[in-house]
């Protein structure tokens, strides 16, 4: 460790709330100066870095001076590296300062919609441009800011995801309950005046803002924003926690109409730009009993993780992997905190589970038959895969699909599985057989509700959630 540092400059920086060490990779250059899990970082090269983006910058150069705190006393580290070699730590946050907290009131907001005593980051709701660059998180613009803007622009942080809703001022400012949310638009023109890539979002709330409206904020992208890259529209979820009257699921011919707005207006942008911009989630065809677009549809499946084309995505690597072709890759987005030294996974892009995925699981040889954990929507999108599948694994392959009563309401989607319900299903199931459970519905190892692989009643085997892994496990 070096020498202590100006303590002018420590008083500057003391403003800004330190990010912590939480890992130092073994033989890296972090390692060999010494830095330690629970250093707190309090400058690099003399600036209070505010997140992991300006982190980033200066971490890349070849000498980084990290002013660090340990047992309440500051010391200076002199870090020599090749210019753009990671430093080898990471850090407890991919922001230092605060997130930018959502400050809306949307009736269709799903944190609102959550019972009590879940993970208390589960109860978080952002609403910071930052995390939208890191991971994907979509933002509605209503606490963005000139001085965003030029930081955005200057650094070029793009993509960045949008939340849209509706292009008609009253009808989004109602939708997002924030009379900002009337104008908050006009940041979305200058970020993509600026080249910034821009993907957009829009909650279809039956009653509300489909239909007409539907037709109008898709008129509304096409005069204003048509340089967005692509819009998804996905339906409400609904839990048996919320306190809206008015949100409620889609009928089935509400879903229909969905689809068949969504297809004119694929035809109208090609027409006019070349590209079809706008995509329907895959529940949308699920609840409508509709066949999908084919794959090559979705255009290189932008909004994947926002459940657009994953079910074809899925259906192209299963049937890939069987005939031994490279799959589509197609899983959680790669995007900034990939690369970016320091930055914690998030959300979706957290690591799922541990190396080991196995828990005690039977001899594959003795197995009665192979049971694959899925969601009630999962089950709809993997019955007419099951022939194929059987055939890979030359066994028995069934499924196991689990209602969501944790949420209630229309909430069928495998990723919001907790573990209790996993649990519930698993009770009454044969301890002989083989139990494949998605790593989508962990995080860190555990589910929503705080369970872990370890207290089911069975033993399972968590499979990542992809066509080419699924058959690499039955093979």
């Amino acid at each position: 460790m070096g020498r202590a540092p100006d303590p002018v400059c420590s008083r500057t920086l003391a403003r800004m709330p330190p990010a912590r060490v939480v890992a130092v990779a073994p033989g890296s250059p972090a390692a060999s100066t010494g830095i330690l899990p629970g250093d707190e970082v309090l400058s690099l090269n003399g600036e209070a870095v505010r997140d992991v983006i300006r982190y980033q910058l200066q971490a890349d150069e070849p000498v980084v001076e990290l002013e660090v705190r340990r047992g309440g006393l500051e010391q200076l580290v002199v870090v020599e590296k090749p210019a753009g070699a990671p430093l080898g730590v990471e850090l407890d946050s991919p922001v230092f300062d605060r997130v930018q907290t959502c400050d809306n009131h949307c009736p269709f907001c799903f944190i609102h919609q959550l019972p009590k005593g879940m993970r208390r980051s589960l109860y978080l709701k952002d609403d910071d441009y930052r995390l939208s660059f890191l991971y994907g998180n979509f933002t509605t613009l209503t606490r963005f800011t000139e001085a965003d803007l030029e930081r955005v622009i200057s650094e070029k942080l793009g993509p960045l995801y949008v939340s849209i809703h509706a292009t008609d001022p009253e009808v989004r400012a109602r939708l997002l309950r924030n009379r900002r949310g009337a104008t908050s638009l006009r940041w979305l023109a200058a970020l993509l005046d600026a080249g910034i890539e821009v993907h957009g979002q829009i909650v279809v709330c039956p009653g509300v803002n489909d239909g007409a409206v539907l037709d109008d904020t898709l008129l509304g992208i096409l005069d204003r924003f048509p340089r967005l890259v692509t819009v998804g529209v996905v339906p409400l979820g609904v839990s048996d926690y919320t306190t809206e009257r008015d949100m409620r699921e889609h009928t089935a011919a509400e879903a229909v109409a969905v689809i068949d707005i969504v297809a004119r207006w694929q035809e109208r942008f090609r027409a006019a730009l070349g590209r079809r911009i706008v995509f329907a989630a895959d529940e949308y065809y699920v609840l409508a009993r509709q066949p999908f677009p084919a794959p090559n549809e979705y255009e290189g499946f932008p909004q994947h993780e926002n459940g657009i084309g994953m079910v074809r995505a899925f259906e192209s690597d299963v049937h890939a992997a069987l005939r031994g072709e490279q799959a589509t890759g197609m899983g959680p987005r790669a995007g900034f905190f990939a690369w970016v030294d320091g930055a914690p996974a998030h959300g979706y892009r957290a690591p799922r589970a541990a190396d080991d995925r196995a828990t005690g699981t039977p001899d594959r040889a003795t197995a009665g038959s192979v049971a694959i954990v899925t969601g009630e929507y999962g089950e709809r999108v993997l019955t007419p895969l099951l022939p194929v599948l059987r055939e890979a694994a030359r066994m028995p392959v069934r499924l196991l699909a689990v209602p969501n009563r944790f949420f209630g309401g229309n909430i069928a989607v495998t990723g919001l599985l907790t573990g209790r319900d996993v649990c519930e299903a698993l009770t009454d199931e044969p301890p002989g057989d083989r139990y494949l459970v998605p790593d989508v519905v962990l995080s860190r190892d555990r589910f929503l509700d705080g369970m872990t692989i370890a207290d089911l009643p069975r033993a399972v085997e968590v499979v990542a959630t992809d066509g080419a892994s699924l058959v690499a496990a039955l093979q």
